[in-house]
Parts: C-alpha cells; sequence; structure tokens
C-alpha cells in the first residue's frame, strides 16, 4: 500500500493531466520530466556551480557546501532518470537536504546521458570526476583522501558501479549510499509483477531506459552491478527501498549479495514508498525519514572513513 501522503501526490498529478510522453523518446522524455520540484530552496551555506574532470572534457557539477569556510567530509553525488533524463536542477532539492542534514559537502555531478552518450560514458565521466578529488580538496574545502558516493535510481547505479570499479584502490569511495537503485536489467521481478499504478516508474519506462544504455547488448558487471563477479572488498553500502517501485526486488537481492560477499551494509525497505520518494523531502514524512537514513549513513561512514 502506497503511504497516504505519496498516493496524494499521484492523485493530483492525475488530476493535473499529467501524461508520459509517446512514443517516448530522449527529448520528449526529457521535456516533461526534467521539471525541478517547485518550492522555495533549501537553505545551504554555499552553493556553487563548477566544473570537474570528465573521460572526455570537463563535466557540470554543483558544489553544496554547509559551512564554507570550514573543512568538511565530501559526498559524491550522481543524480537519477534513467542514465537518459535529471539534472542537476531536478535534484537540487535533494542534494541540499542532504548536505543540511549530514553536514558534509556534497558535489553533485552531471554526467553525460544516455543515448548520446551511452554506457559506460556516464561511468567513466564518474570515475575521472573522482579520480580528480584531490587535487580539487583545498578548493572545494572538503577533507582530502576520503570521499562517499550517493545515488538514487540509475545514479544509485553509478554508485555501485563505482564503487565495484575501485574496490581496493586508493581511489575507492569510504561508503555508498543507494537510494531505490537500478541494479539489473530483468523485468520479471515480482516486484516488476506486481508494480502499482502510478507509482511513478514502470516496465515499459524502464526497458526504454536500458535500450538507451546498452542497447541491445547483455548488460556486464558494471552496467548491472548484480552481476559482477565478486563484491568483495566493495565499499560498505545503506541500501533504502521502496516497497511500491520495481526495482524493489533486485536492490533487495543486492543488499543480500553484499552481505553475502562480507560487505557490512544497512537495509531499509519503506513499504509505503513509491520510486523517487526521497526527492518529496518537505512534502511526505516517509521521504523525510528516508533522506534523515541516507545522510546519517554519509555522516557515519564518513566519520568512520
Amino acid at each position: 500500500m502506497i503511504d497516504p501522503i505519496l498516493q496524494h501526490v499521484i492523485d493530483q498529478m492525475a488530476e493535473s493531466g499529467f501524461a508520459l510522453p509517446e512514443p517516448m523518446t530522449a527529448e520528449s522524455m526529457r521535456a516533461v520530466l526534467d521539471m525541478p520540484i517547485q518550492g522555495e530552496p533549501i537553505p545551504v551555506g554555499e552553493v556553487r556551480d563548477v566544473t570537474v574532470a570528465g573521460a572526455d572534457g570537463t563535466i557540470a557539477a554543483r558544489l553544496y557546501h554547509p559551512a564554507p569556510g570550514e573543512e568538511r567530509p565530501l559526498a559524491v553525488m550522481m543524480h537519477g532518470g534513467g542514465w537518459v533524463i535529471g539534472t542537476l536542477d531536478t535534484h537540487d532539492g535533494l542534494a541540499r537536504v542532504l548536505a543540511r542534514e549530514s553536514g558534509c559537502a556534497i558535489l553533485s555531478l552531471a554526467y553525460r546521458l544516455a543515448p548520446e552518450h551511452p554506457y559506460p560514458a556516464p561511468l567513466n565521466d564518474c570515475l575521472a570526476a573522482v579520480r580528480e578529488l584531490p587535487s580539487r580538496a583545498k578548493e572545494f574545502g572538503v577533507r582530502a583522501g576520503s570521499y562517499a558516493v550517493v545515488g538514487d535510481s540509475a545514479g544509485g547505479n553509478l554508485a555501485a558501479a563505482l564503487s565495484i570499479a575501485l574496490a581496493g584502490s586508493a581511489d575507492a569511495p569510504v561508503c555508498q549510499v543507494l537510494l531505490y537503485p537500478v541494479i539489473d536489467r530483468d523485468f520479471e521481478t515480482a516486484s516488476y509483477r506486481n508494480a502499482p499504478e502510478g507509482g511513478f516508474l514502470n516496465t515499459d519506462m524502464m526497458r526504454f531506459f536500458w535500450q538507451q544504455y546498452v542497447g541491445d547488448a547483455e548488460p556486464d558487471g558494471l552496467a548491472a552491478p548484480i552481476r559482477t563477479k565478486s563484491l568483495s572488498g566493495v565499499a560498505p553500502a545503506t541500501i533504502i527501498l521502496a516497497g511500491n517501485d520495481p526495482l524493489h526486488d533486485e536492490g533487495f537481492a543486492y543488499a543480500v549479495a553484499l552481505r553475502e560477499a562480507g560487505v557490512p551494509t544497512n537495509l531499509h525497505d519503506f513499504a509505503g514508498g513509491i520510486h523517487g520518494f526521497a526527492s518529496m523531502a518537505g512534502v511526505a514524512p516517509i521521504a523525510d525519514q528516508a533522506v534523515g537514513l541516507a545522510a546519517a549513513a554519509l555522516r557515519q561512514g564518513l566519520a568512520a572513513g
């Protein structure tokens, strides 16, 4: 059952005439969905647009620093959107509340998007950005030598993949926080089959997103993290799931796989949640709870790191 406040938001959208474009294309999806959530921005000490290293030149990023002039731990954020949609602006609110609640600086990355830049370009941009961090620490006012990664949906996929790719290296994150991440291309799980209407994500959308990202190729262990050969040694994880989300079961299976590999893993499963619900912090208490858990995981993981 969907949380009543989230259900009210869904009902309001339906009453307003909101509908996904038909047919789905990258352009039509961006025109409809790349809209920032309206409202007064959450105050953060400093918010500034910067550029960081990408795999093929620089990419845009946005730094949220809760206490400019003080050195703070850093979390690198990858936004969701099926690797096709999503911008720094669509996830501005989530980045702000994470910075406020965690006390950490948040660096949100505008990695390149599919289908113009399919796999592995988005992941490679994220890898290039974190490898540059030591040389930018003083400029950003952040602690050198350690960082966390956080991402929602496709951003959670990229955070997980980055943690796998860098496991055991000096560039590896100290922890990963994944909100309802994309973990596998499997449309036959129970959560896909039983996902309710109006839950902000459906099978057709995910088929579209995967096609843009990897085409007809079978995803490897960095495109679909649960398929990686070994998860041993990846960063400790916090995984936050939504019960009314097609991606629920693959996220749950990933938490199990991480634990079986000996990776310290905390799992938080919100039965009333829907895909993307953390972005409704300030609107729905269930979203406030989820973001609070994510922020606490970043704060504690970075303190330990």
